[in-house]
């Protein structure tokens, strides 16, 4: 997900009680709840691809980052009460506390990825199985507004010092839970949907259905199938009542083709491109100059015109 969600995340846990564990337990949570993009630093590289969504998110990284992390906001809150600048009304940092909050929120970070369609190695580095919950889309307004909203009722709670002022920020994480719940059900029901009505369309039954949850609306999933080697796209609405549409024809992979795997070979781009792609698809055009490749992924475009999700390369040989 994107870091405003993870930062609503961990302020929501804070403002659920976890802050009062430990001085600079809200600080905790949400710095962790962001700590695995960490890895964001990879693209400028020009190679974040194989490194984005990998050992910052898995079980290494899960021990080691939370240590550090506690560390850090040890070595702050001393560094502030020898200047002078330690927050009077600040709890005790407890060493204990604080790595506790670290986990969780790192382990925050790594669910909500989980649950849209780009993935994550949750187990790197002893296993590059990439994991998809297809539930959210990345940016998500209605997990925002839940999480947003809680977080602000408890504080407002807090500050004119009413009991229970936790439960607003509790109720929100729970009502987010069940809506997370809710859109991976209706993801799994939009495919069941879908194949039935692809079926029914006089196509083979497909290999691979993908529904993905759209921007802003709950009841709209794209849906992306596989029939032999090639893709179809449609769309599933649930309102005012189950509808399926199927956009006309059906896209060629063309991963079969020799170029592909020289491609692959000869430029670390297109390797990385295919080392983290779900439905990849390419074109390959053969002129005077040799052979261009240019390699897209269909969770992301429906053609190869220009996307931030493609590579292109140019192989020898026709």
């Amino acid at each position: 997900m994107d870091n405003l969600a993870h930062t609503l995340a961990g302020a929501a846990l804070g403002q659920a009680g976890l802050k009062r564990r430990t001085g600079l337990g809200m600080a905790t949570l949400m710095i962790a709840a962001n700590l695995p993009d960490l890895d964001g630093i990879t693209m400028l590289t020009g190679r974040s691809l194989i490194w984005r969504r990998g050992w910052t998110h898995g079980p290494i990284s899960m021990v080691l980052m939370p240590v550090l992390l506690t560390a850090v906001m040890l070595l702050f809150d001393r560094w502030q009460a020898r200047r002078g600048t330690r927050p009077a009304d600040r709890l005790p940092v407890r060493p204990g506390w604080v790595l506790v909050l670290a986990g969780i929120g790192m382990l925050s970070h790594v669910l909500m990825d989980l649950l849209n369609t780009y993935g994550v190695r949750c187990l790197m580095p002893f296993a590059d199985r990439w994991f998809y919950g297809d539930m959210l889309f990345i940016v998500d307004v209605w997990l925002w507004s839940m999480l947003a909203i809680g977080i602000w009722l408890s504080r407002r709670r807090e500050r004119r010092g009413g009991a229970r002022a936790a439960r607003p920020a509790l109720v929100a994480l729970i009502l987010t839970t069940a809506y997370v719940g809710a859109m991976g059900v209706a993801g799994r029901a939009a495919e069941r949907y879908a194949t039935q009505q692809i079926v029914a369309q006089g196509l083979p039954v497909p290999t691979r259905v993908l529904a993905s949850p759209v921007p802003i609306d709950p009841f709209r999933r794209q849906i992306l199938f596989e029939v032999g080697d090639a893709y179809g796209f449609g769309d599933v609405r649930w309102t005012p009542g189950p509808h399926f549409t199927r956009a006309p024809g059906l896209v060629p992979t063309n991963m079969g083709d020799p170029a592909i795997a020289r491609a692959r070979a000869q430029d670390t781009a297109v390797a990385d491109f295919l080392y983290w792609s779900r439905f990849p698809f390419a074109t390959v055009r053969k002129d005077a100059k040799g052979t261009e490749v240019v390699i897209g992924d269909a969770r992301y475009n429906q053609n190869l015109g220009g996307s931030q999700f493609v590579v292109r390369s140019r192989v020898a040989g026709k």
